[in-house]
């Protein structure tokens, strides 16, 4: 690696897309906090080469954005950068929840990058027992991912916010949950402890901000089943797809607490969960399965050491989770929220040590 490598320094690898992802997002957000120049992923070799003039280090992000369409350019951009004698670091964010043609179609890549950083140790942990990481001789570390949202200073009222304002003047504790709804994520689970609040004689009103990723699973038709079967449908809401951070935040503001039960406990790739918490609000969700899970994540350890994120243990039953609940309401302490900048901040700090090693 380059001993003298800086952010100036850094070329990072962007896509043209209007509608960015949570990964296209990072990549664009990094490029500005480290202040480095950014190139749209092509197959122009001579164009990638002239903005690599002065680079000492190429940044590329996988999942890339329409991965179909760009099989060789990841390969070939790293090629190029190569044999400009530029490092090459790959922040892999995602692993085992690809589809395995996906992540064939990066196997050319990996022998050319001369780093991997992932964006968890669990995702580590999942490509170090692939066969694909055979294929990987570069450095490897992880890095700590940011929050993918950035608060406004003003947030818009909806008629969702209005909604969850009019279920808190009627006396309802509202427990939010942002992101997409998919099976891994057990959103279901936040419907199963809000039975277990009302069994208890706690009124409550679940509001999901987010939603329902379309597959062949018949998702949106199984929760809806469930949140029958509990009596809750008449005590939630379930949001679709928001357009703007301004109205994310105009409706998560308006929530009481957050909750999550994730099939393999927190990890520190869960976006959704720092957005929550830059609410102020707490969160409540069950811990990652093993220790260490945070000890890269000055964010997540902050966070966790202010009580803004409420840890249940990893395989925490509705009523424990119902339990933690009460006591977060019932606790009332003022909470700090995240410090975006400083996250980011970290983020930078992470891909600059190993390109400087």
């Amino acid at each position: 690696m380059n001993a003298a490598a800086s952010s100036t320094s850094m070329l990072v690898l962007v896509s043209d897309s209007a509608t960015p992802c949570g990964v296209e997002a990072f990549a664009r957000r990094l490029a500005e906090t480290a202040g480095a120049r950014t190139h749209v992923l092509d197959t122009s070799a001579s164009r990638l080469a002239r903005a690599l003039e002065g680079a000492q280090a190429l940044i590329l992000n996988l999942p890339v954005v329409a991965w179909k369409k760009r099989l060789i350019e990841p390969a070939l951009a790293a090629a190029v950068a190569r044999r400009r004698c530029a490092d090459v670091v790959v922040v892999l964010h995602e692993w085992d929840d690809l589809d395995w043609k996906r992540r064939a179609s990066y196997a050319p890549l990996l022998p050319l990058a001369t780093a991997i950083l992932f964006s968890s140790p669990e995702v580590a942990a999942q490509f170090a027992a692939s066969p694909a990481s055979r294929l990987a001789t570069g450095m490897r570390g992880i890095v700590p991912i940011p929050p993918n949202l950035s608060r406004p200073a003003v947030t818009t009222a909806t008629a969702h916010s209005a909604r969850v304002a009019a279920e808190k003047a009627a006396g309802r504790l509202v427990i939010g949950h942002f992101g997409s709804i998919y099976p891994k994520k057990q959103s279901t689970a936040v419907l199963e402890v809000a039975a277990a609040l009302r069994s208890r004689g706690l009124d409550v009103f679940c509001a999901f901000v987010g939603s329902f990723v379309k597959g062949q699973d018949r998702v949106e038709e199984q929760f809806r089943a469930r949140a029958a079967e509990l009596g809750l449908v008449d005590r939630m809401m379930v949001t679709g797809y928001v357009a703007t951070d301004a109205e994310v935040f105009g409706i998560l503001d308006t929530c009481d607490l957050f909750l999550y039960s994730f099939t393999e406990g927190l990890t520190a790739r869960r976006g959704s969960v720092l957005a929550c918490a830059m609410t102020g609000r707490p969160v409540i969700v069950n811990a990652p399965e093993k220790p260490g899970a945070f000890d890269h994540h000055p964010t997540y350890q902050r966070l966790i050491a202010d009580g803004s994120l409420v840890l249940a243990q990893y395989d925490a039953t509705p009523a424990a989770l119902a339990d933690a609940i009460v006591a977060a309401r019932d606790a009332r302490q003022p909470l700090g929220g995240v410090d975006v900048a400083a996250a980011w901040q970290d983020a930078r700090e992470a891909v600059e040590r190993i390109i400087a090693r």
